[in-house]
């Protein structure tokens, strides 16, 4: 994870929303379902809900919509690169997401919306709770009729199955990490880091849905905010990798270990309970593939994700896992509307697993720091090669 996500306070969503500027009154802007003609831009859709980013502002075109799916055009007309979210009613779980818009770009996020309150927000500079307006959803709910639908049934039903699984083999591991850590078996603990961090990272955006556990488990010291208690996988991978030079006197003691691992341990067994209460929809498993492309671009091919383990590779390597099975789920639908992209993301997928096999060593990968600047942008450009098409996925398979 890069960036704390947790709710805003009420006084303080209040004084955001008054921020936000209605470019247009609601229906103004086209949001009907989109058909396989109204496509352009090499088949991107076409059109959709306007927001405009700015540095101190989040302009959306309209405050409700239909329910559906729902295109939003997100352009980044600030100076800092940002985020848009779409929180459910309590404002803190993620109905949608695109990260990391450069200024200038423009990005798209596309959902399906039941009836209900929502809230915008842009994230300028990826911090904080953001710039926060409220969004409604009308009408009573839409579905796929026929064959699309039982398509769309069976790839959220395998993807249920994928990360049932996942979080199962994610508490296993975790217990085992946290009895040897708190038992001062550090060079085993060392061993399950990554391996067992893995399982998290298959399932990425389904953990950080969890607006409350997210930072919890996964905040970097480096995104901490003021007055903000660092707890989490990273907390202790720190104390295990204990930088050179850092001061002895400041590291965790016996009891702190104590404290924190069980914590870490509790969080994990309420994530894990939480996950078996989830039904998935295509939208989120299409976004949640290209989230994580958008955490290998942003945080592990830049080698930010484990700073002192520099197990990133793992990370990189169970994000493209993640974001292959949620586009495999899928692949029946995007061969039924538009086989030519499932083959430009099958032969993707394919080059950037054949690049990074190359730093697999044993059951793992190198280090992150025996990689060259050269390596280094080699992978980058397979990922974002990757992530282009992987970005059409969502309106293929709803539109």
């Amino acid at each position: 994870m890069r960036f704390p996500k947790h709710p805003a306070a009420s006084g303080v969503l209040c004084a955001l929303a008054a921020t936000t500027v209605l470019l247009a009154a609601a229906g103004c802007t086209s949001n009907e379902p989109r058909t396989s003609d109204d496509k352009s831009d090499g088949g991107r859709t076409k059109g959709g809900i306007a927001v405009s980013a700015t540095d101190d502002t989040c302009a959306v075109s309209t405050t409700k919509a239909p329910s559906g799916t729902l295109v939003f055009d997100v352009t980044n007309d600030g100076s800092k690169v940002t985020e848009f979210y779409l929180y459910r009613a309590d404002g803190k779980t993620i109905a949608g997401e695109v990260e990391n818009i450069g200024p200038g770009l423009t990005r798209q996020l596309v959902v399906r919306a039941q009836p209900g309150t929502y809230t915008t927000a842009c994230k300028p500079g990826m911090s904080g709770d953001g710039i926060r307006g409220r969004f409604t959803v009308t009408g009573s709910g839409t579905a796929n009729a026929g064959a699309d639908q039982r398509l769309l049934d069976q790839a959220a039903g395998r993807y249920r199955a994928y990360v049932t699984g996942e979080v199962d083999k994610l508490l296993s591991g975790t217990k085992q990490f946290v009895t040897a850590y708190k038992a001062g078996r550090f060079d085993r603990a060392r061993e399950l880091y990554a391996p067992v961090r893995a399982h998290w990272e298959r399932i990425e955006p389904v953990a950080e849905s969890f607006g409350d556990l997210d930072p919890k488990m996964d905040l970097r010291e480096a995104d901490l905010e003021e007055g903000q208690t660092w707890t989490g996988w990273h907390l202790l991978e720190k104390d295990l990798w204990w930088p050179a030079g850092a001061p002895a006197a400041k590291r965790l003691t016996d009891t702190d270990r104590a404290k924190y691992a069980d914590q870490l341990l509790t969080d994990t067994r309420d994530l894990h309970r939480r996950v078996a209460t989830l039904k998935y929809q295509p939208d989120q498993m299409a976004n949640g593939a290209k989230e994580l492309l958008d955490e290998v671009a942003t945080g592990k091919v830049t080698g930010e994700e484990e700073i002192w383990s520099h197990t990133d590779l793992y990370d990189f390597q169970a994000n493209v896992e993640g974001a292959r099975f949620a586009f495999d789920s899928l692949r029946p639908v995007v061969n039924k509307k538009d086989p030519a992209l499932g083959k430009v993301i099958e032969q993707r997928f394919a080059a950037l697993q054949k690049d990074l096999d190359q730093y697999r060593r044993g059951d793992g990968f190198v280090s992150y720091t025996d990689l060259s600047k050269t390596q280094v942008k080699q992978l980058s450009d397979s990922v974002n090669a990757l992530a282009e098409p992987l970005s059409r996925l969502t309106a293929t398979v709803l539109v």
